[in-house]
């Protein structure tokens, strides 16, 4: 039980670290205009994934429909 409370205490820490420095971050980011490039490549990266995913998707139908 310790083991545990101890595990959930520190994880609750360092979330807590990563919060702030993010936060931190995409202050300096959004100030600088840098934020825009940041996230037309992460819509770029999912828009990809997800092109890709319909793509897998209809291979497979077409694999499934010809069996």
């Amino acid at each position: 039980m310790r083991k545990s409370l101890l595990l959930t205490v520190f994880l609750m820490l360092i979330t807590a670290t990563f919060a702030n420095a993010e936060t931190e971050m995409a202050d300096t980011l959004r100030s600088n205009g840098k934020i825009y490039v940041v996230v037309a490549v992460l819509a770029t990266i999912f828009a990809g994934i997800f092109a890709y995913l319909v793509y897998l998707d209809r291979k497979i139908g077409k694999i499934e429909k010809g069996k």
